[in-house]
C-alpha cells in the first residue's frame, strides 16, 4: 500500500510521538503503529511526557527523522504560536492537535504544518452511531473539546445547541464561535442530579468521572450520548443512559476517527485525503483496541 503514497519522506524510516502530560497509558501507539504497519511504512510511533511550557524545547530538540507529533491539551493550543501552515479548520478555532515536519522550498528547512483532526473524529463517531444528519443537539462542558463538538455538530446540520457549563459566563467564546457557523447556542447552567436532555445527540465533553452525578432523562428511547471520557467504560453517564433506553458511544470512537485523520495528515501532508484501502487500515486500527471500553485499571490518555 505504501507505494501509493508515493513521497520519498513516506518511504523512509521516520518518528513519531503523542506528547501530553500524564501520556503513559495513551493508546495512541496502538492505533498509529498498527496504521503503519498494514500501510507498510517503517514508522515508529510513541509517546513522550510534555507538560505545559515544554513544548518548544522539545521541538528544537528533535532530529531530522521525526516526521509528525499528536498532541493533547494544553498543547494543544500552545502550538499555534510555532506552526508555519494550518489547515483552513486551525485557522478558524486556533486549536490543533496535529503537527507535521515538512520540507521547506530552502534545502534544509523544515515547516511546521498543523491540523486539527478532532472535528472530523466527533463527526464520525456520531455517524457510526447513525447520526448522519440533525437540527439539534446538546453539548455538556465548555472546554477545548466543547468548541470541536460545536463544530462538529454545525457539520452535521444542527442550527440550535443547548450547551451545559458550569460557568455559563465563560463560554461566551463558544457562542461567538458557533454563531460564525449560523449556530445558535442557549448557555444554561450545569448542576448535578436530573438533567432533561431533548435533542436526538448529545456529546458530554466533561473528563472521567466529572458527569457521575448527572442523571439523564432523554425525549425518546435511542437518542444518542457520545461521552468523549472513556476511562472507565462505560461510564456512570452512559451507564444511566443506556438503562433509559439511550444509546451510548465510547469516546475511543472519536480517538479511532481522530487517528485515521492524523494517519491522512502524516502521510500525504492531507487530513481529508483517503488512505489506500482505508478500510482494511480501519479494521486493523480498531483491531488493537481493547474490547468493550478500557481494561479494569488502565487509564488511557488521548
Amino acid at each position: 500500500m505504501a507505494a501509493d503514497a508515493s513521497a520519498a519522506t513516506v518511504r523512509s524510516q521516520r518518528r513519531l510521538a503523542v506528547l501530553g502530560s500524564p501520556i503513559e497509558h495513551s493508546l495512541s501507539p496502538l492505533l498509529h503503529n498498527a496504521a503503519y504497519t498494514t500501510l507498510g511504512l517503517p514508522w515508529q510511533y510513541d509517546r513522550a511526557e510534555v507538560g505545559s511550557g515544554e513544548l518548544l524545547p522539545f521541538l528544537q530538540g528533535l532530529g531530522d527523522d521525526w516526521l509528525g507529533l499528536s498532541l493533547t491539551m494544553p498543547l494543544k493550543r500552545e502550538v499555534i504560536a510555532y506552526l508555519e501552515e494550518v489547515t483552513p479548520l486551525v485557522d478558524e478555532l486556533q486549536v490543533a492537535n496535529t503537527l507535521r515536519f515538512a520540507s521547506g522550498r530552502s534545502s534544509g528547512t523544515r515547516v511546521l504544518q498543523g491540523a486539527n483532526t478532532d472535528v472530523w473524529g466527533i463527526e464520525q463517531a456520531l455517524r457510526e452511531a447513525g447520526i448522519e444528519r440533525l437540527e439539534s443537539a446538546e453539548v455538556i462542558g465548555s472546554g477545548a473539546t466543547a468548541l470541536s463538538s460545536l463544530r462538529a455538530l454545525a457539520d452535521l446540520g444542527a442550527r440550535s445547541v443547548r450547551l451545559h457549563a458550569r460557568t455559563p459566563e465563560h463560554a461566551g467564546e463558544l457562542v461567538d464561535r458557533a454563531a460564525d457557523w449560523g449556530v445558535t447556542v442557549d448557555v444554561v447552567t450545569l448542576t448535578g442530579g436530573e438533567l432533561a436532555l431533548t435533542a436526538p445527540a448529545v456529546v458530554s465533553t466533561l473528563p472521567a468521572h466529572a458527569a457521575d452525578a448527572i442523571e439523564p432523562r432523554l425525549s425518546s428511547a435511542g437518542d444518542v450520548l457520545l461521552d468523549v471520557a472513556y476511562d472507565p467504560w462505560p461510564s456512570t453517564l452512559a451507564t444511566r443512559w443506556q438503562a433509559i433506553g439511550g444509546t451510548a458511544v465510547s469516546g475511543i470512537e472519536m480517538l479511532l476517527w481522530q487517528a485515521v485523520a492524523q494517519v491522512r495528515f502524516f502521510v500525504f501532508g492531507d487530513d481529508t485525503r483517503e488512505l489506500p484501502d482505508e478500510p482494511t487500515i480501519v479494521r486493523a486500527m480498531r483491531a488493537v483496541l481493547p474490547p468493550n471500553g478500557m481494561p479494569p485499571g488502565d487509564l488511557p490518555r488521548p
